[in-house]
C-alpha cells in the first residue's frame, strides 16, 4: 500500500529547499524537517484532493468505511459526528435530540453545548463511573417509550475499563427505529483486525470515532472519523467540512504522515501480529487470574485490574509496578489499567507479570466506589456552559448547577454534566476522586 504522505514528507525533508513558509523552525532540529505546512503538492487537509485524499482512502479500504483524518484525537471526531446528526436532523425537519449512555467523553457535552442538541440518557445498571453496561433492550425501551424521536443513539464502546456492549444488538435496534448509531470507538480501532472483526463499522453502526494513537502505531492525536457505506450519503459528503468546523487550520504533518505510514503497516501483517500479540495478551490474564487478580474487561487487548479484590488500592499497585519500570495507561482507588499493544514484546509482558507476581495477594479492601447517579436537569448543557460561573469548593456545592464540566478521576467521564444540580451523592463522588474545586453557575 502506498504512503503518498509520508514519501512527501521525506522527500521535502531530504531537498534543499529553502523554507520561506510556516514552521518557524525552518526544518531545524530533531523531526523538524518532516514538520510542514500546506506547501504546493502538500494538499490540505479540510479540502483534500491530492495526496491525503489518497492516503485517506486507503485507510477506507482498510476500515471497510469513508474515512476522514483527524489530527486532533477522537475529540474532534466526536464534536464533528454530533453536528453532522444536527445537520440530518434539521435535514428531516426534527430539533436534534441523542440518546446516549452517560459514560460520554467530556467532548460530547462540549459539543451538546455548542450544538445545542437535547440530550436523554438512557438507564444502566452499571456502578461504575468508568463504564456504562448499556444494554440493546435498555436501548429499545428509551427509543419505545421515546416523546421526541431521537436522531441518534451515541454510545461508547469498549469503555475505558475495556468493557465493550453489544453493538449489533444496539445497532439492530436503532435500524428498526430509524435512527444513526454513533459510536466512540477511541480505544477500539484494532477491533478491525481481529479474526473477526468486532469493529463497529461491522457490527452496524453508521458513524464511528476512532482513535488510531491508543492501540495503533499512530502519534498521538492521530485519528479517524468513519462513515458507514450503509449510511446516509449526506454524512460522508459533509463529514470533512464538520471536521473544518472544529478542527485546527494548522493540521500537524507528522501526524498525518504518522496515520499514513500506519495504513501500510495495517495492511502487511498487521494482522498475524495482532493475533501473536493476543495470545501472549491472553495467556497472561490467565495467568494474572491464577495469581488472583480479578480482570474487569471484556476487551482483548486491555488489562484492567479490580485493585481492592486483590487487597490493595490501584494507586498501590501503580506504584509497585513503577518500581519495575512499568507506567500504567490509569489508576484510580478502584482499577489499574494497563494498555499492551503489537508494539509490546513478549519481554515486556513477562516483566509486567513478575512484577504483579511478586505482590502477595491480601484481603480484599470492602470499601464500594460511589455509584453513579443522575442528577436533575435544570438547564441545557448550552445554557449552563454559556451563563456566568464561579469557582466554590465541590464539597459546598450542595444544590448548585454544575457550569462546565467536571473531569478529574475518572478520567474523561462526568459525575455531573454541565446544567444538573449537584447533589450529596455527586459531592460524595468527588470527594472519592479527588475532586476538590468546581465550577457552578453563578447565582
Amino acid at each position: 500500500m502506498k504512503t503518498p504522505i509520508y514519501d512527501f514528507v521525506r522527500q521535502y525533508a531530504d531537498s534543499a529547499a529553502i523554507r520561506m513558509h510556516m514552521p518557524g523552525h525552518k526544518g531545524r532540529g530533531e523531526n523538524s524537517p518532516y514538520d510542514i505546512t500546506e506547501i504546493p503538492g502538500a494538499d490540505s487537509l479540510y479540502l483534500a484532493d491530492g495526496i491525503i485524499l489518497e492516503s485517506e482512502k486507503n485507510a477506507g479500504r482498510l476500515f471497510g468505511a469513508d474515512t476522514f483524518y483527524s489530527t486532533e484525537g477522537s475529540s474532534l471526531s466526536i464534536r464533528a459526528a454530533m453536528l453532522l446528526v444536527c445537520e440530518l436532523a434539521i435535514k428531516k425537519g426534527s430539533a436534534p435530540k441523542v440518546l446516549a449512555a452517560r459514560n460520554v467523553h467530556k467532548s460530547f457535552i462540549t459539543a451538546a453545548a455548542l450544538l445545542d442538541f437535547e440530550i436523554e440518557w438512557i438507564e444502566s445498571s452499571s456502578n461504575s463511573y468508568l463504564s456504562s453496561g448499556v444494554t440493546a433492550a435498555a436501548v429499545e425501551k428509551a427509543l419505545s417509550e421515546a416523546m421526541h424521536k431521537p436522531t441518534a443513539v451515541y454510545i461508547t464502546s469498549p469503555d475505558y475499563l475495556g468493557f465493550a456492549v453489544d453493538v449489533r444488538g444496539i445497532a439492530a435496534v436503532c435500524k428498526k427505529h430509524g435512527v444513526l448509531l454513533v459510536v466512540d470507538n477511541a480505544h477500539g480501532a484494532y477491533l478491525k483486525f481481529l479474526e473477526r472483526s468486532q469493529h463497529p463499522i461491522d457490527l452496524g453502526a453508521d458513524i464511528v470515532c476512532d482513535s488510531a494513537h491508543k492501540t495503533l502505531p499512530t502519534l498521538t492525536g492521530g485519528a479517524y472519523l468513519h462513515i458507514s457505506k450503509n449510511a446516509d450519503k449526506d454524512l460522508a459528503q459533509n463529514a470533512r467540512t464538520a471536521l473544518a468546523t472544529f478542527g485546527s487550520t494548522s493540521p500537524s504533518y507528522l501526524i498525518l504522515a504518522s496515520l499514513d505510514r500506519t495504513n501500510e503497516v495495517l495492511a502487511y501483517g498487521y494482522r498475524e501480529k495482532l493475533k501473536a500479540t493476543l495470545a501472549k495478551i491472553n495467556k497472561l490474564k490467565d495467568s494474572l487470574t491464577a495469581l488472583g487478580y480479578l480482570l474487569y474487561e471484556n476487551e482483548p487487548m486491555k488489562i484492567a485490574i479490580s485493585a481492592k479484590e486483590y487487597g490493595y488500592t490501584g494507586d498501590k499497585i501503580a506504584e509497585h509496578l513503577e518500581k519495575s519500570n512499568i507506567i500504567c495507561e490509569f489508576f484510580d482507588r478502584d482499577y489499574v489499567v494497563l494498555m499492551p499493544s503489537v508494539s509490546t514484546t513478549e519481554k515486556e509482558l513477562d516483566t509486567l507479570y513478575s512484577a504483579l507476581k511478586a505482590l502477595p495477594k491480601k484481603s480484599a479492601i470492602k470499601e464500594e466506589a460511589p455509584a453513579p447517579v443522575s442528577p436533575l436537569r435544570v438547564m441545557t448543557p448550552r445554557e449552563a456552559m454559556m451563563s456566568a460561573g464561579e469557582k466554590i469548593a465541590a464539597k459546598r456545592s450542595l444544590g448548585r448547577v454544575l457550569r462546565t464540566v467536571t473531569v478529574g478521576c475518572p478520567p474523561a467521564v462526568p459525575i455531573v454534566v454541565s446544567g444538573e444540580i449537584i447533589t450529596k451523592e455527586a459531592i460524595a463522588a468527588f470527594e472519592y476522586y479527588g475532586i476538590e474545586e468546581i465550577d457552578v453557575v453563578k447565582r
